[in-house]
């Protein structure tokens, strides 16, 4: 993957391979050279924001640790009784969940939600389990309860903490990541065969060349899991998924009309779901209206099964549905895979240690690419940056390769319109610099 690969020499090859591949590369190279020019900084913002938010989950152990934690100590007080004792402590919230503490030294979290919080947000209580004491009060953030430092670096990373307009970065980064990707893994086949210069130039080419061949994969799947959460593309992906039925299924809530009314409350409903085998980690919903069933399911993201869940009657107990992961589509389990191991969850510490090599070698690979960009700028007149590639590659291509590849871009812009405005931007600007310097010259 390199910003620029003028130093290397044409290979043999058959005669009409060696012409289309003679006509294409410089087009590759333009689109390599000024995609990691200009989105360079956007990848190496995400990068380093989102190495921070790896390790997130250790930090705020360490952060939260009086919320989150208490002394071992023998007897437990109900989950009814700390659920009160919580309430009475946030009169004016709602019970959205409840998450009993999966070790005897963590707390129970009373999720709630209250008036004024931001969307994706809740008001948490963190009670002591063993004697129902309030150990703290925090806004949480999202389905995995991220603490305030965990959701202020979630939210740096995603939107550079400027709400909607902020998510433009990340799309866009998200957006040509896997553009670079391809078009560095295209140059280098066309061009495996062909020796590098020993220069310092050179050097740095086979380091970025190299480094970004070995994490190419990595950053495919961060560019296409990155794309699920986005705002414009996201949706595109949503509908699709949708047209598929590629969605992930949920547990039923629905309650026959005639069902019996009364509630047994949460230490029975957690027994009756421990009783039909859903272990730990999880969080119960209480019914958001009557008719409706409580909702157990599990919240552990670090292991690739845990993501059962079942909905149990609250005047029986009974167990109404039961949705086993093991039954989810492909596609869904894909999803929750990619979602689980983008944010680092998915396996623990492993994937921690890849995700930080992968973000550290990007960093690496982009900073290469800019510092090659350097070494090309003129060492006389007026010049102070590297030169870019030659303008007008494109009309080389010829037209049986170039038709579908303007159709196919033309259709991948529509469904991720932040690369395809961006790349329309890139194309005018361009376009309007190749007319100045023709004015000049004449």
């Amino acid at each position: 993957m390199s910003v620029d690969q003028s130093e290397e020499h044409p290979a043999e090859a058959p005669a009409q391979p060696r012409v289309t591949w003679a006509a294409v590369r410089p087009l590759l190279v333009r689109l390599h050279f000024y995609a990691g020019v200009f989105v360079g900084p956007f990848l190496l913002v995400a990068a380093v924001t989102g190495l921070a938010y790896v390790w997130t989950p250790q930090l705020e152990q360490a952060a939260h640790d009086r919320e989150l934690h208490v002394p071992a100590a023998p007897g437990f007080v109900s989950l009814d009784q700390q659920t009160a004792i919580a309430k009475a402590a946030v009169p004016d919230g709602t019970v959205t969940g409840v998450r009993p503490g999966p070790a005897p030294t963590d707390t129970t979290q009373v999720i709630f939600d209250r008036p004024g919080l931001e969307p994706s947000y809740h008001h948490t209580v963190f009670v002591d389990p063993h004697t129902g004491e309030i150990r703290g009060q925090l806004e949480t953030y999202g389905s995995s309860q991220a603490m305030p430092v965990r959701g202020w670096i979630d939210t740096l990373h995603g939107n550079l903490q400027l709400g909607d307009f902020g998510r433009l970065y990340s799309e866009l980064a998200a957006s040509w990541l896997w553009v670079v990707v391809l078009a560095g893994i295209a140059l280098w086949i066309g061009g495996r065969k062909r020796q590098a210069s020993r220069s310092a130039r050179g050097r740095l080419l086979s380091w970025h060349r190299t480094t970004g061949l070995v994490i190419a994969a990595g950053l495919l799947f961060l560019s296409a899991t990155g794309l699920t959460w986005s705002e414009h593309a996201g949706a595109s992906v949503g509908e699709l998924r949708a047209e598929l039925d590629w969605t992930t299924p949920s547990v039923s809530s629905a309650l026959p009309a005639a069902a019996p009314q009364g509630d047994v409350g949460l230490d029975a409903v957690r027994a009756a779901t421990l009783q039909a085998g859903l272990p730990g980690p999880v969080e119960i919903r209480p019914p958001a209206e009557p008719g409706k069933a409580y909702v157990v399911a599990q919240v552990g993201r670090s292991w690739p099964t845990k993501a059962d869940s079942m909905a149990v009657d609250p005047a029986t107990a009974q167990i109404t549905d039961t949705l086993r992961f093991a039954d989810y589509s492909l596609a869904a389990k894909l999803s929750r895979w990619g979602i689980d191991a983008h944010m680092g969850l998915l396996f623990g510490l492993a994937n921690q240690i890849v995700l930080t090599a992968l973000a550290v070698a990007l960093v690496c690979v982009i900073v290469w690419g800019y510092r090659m960009w350097w070494l090309r700028r003129p060492t006389r007149g007026e010049g102070r940056v590297g030169r870019p590639p030659a303008r007008g590659a494109w009309r080389r291509v010829p037209g049986r390769v170039l038709a579908p590849v303007l159709v196919v871009t033309a259709v991948v812009g529509y469904y991720l319109p932040v690369f395809g405005l961006s790349l329309l931007a890139f194309l005018v600007v361009d376009l309007i610099v190749g007319v100045r310097r023709q004015e000049v010259q004449a």
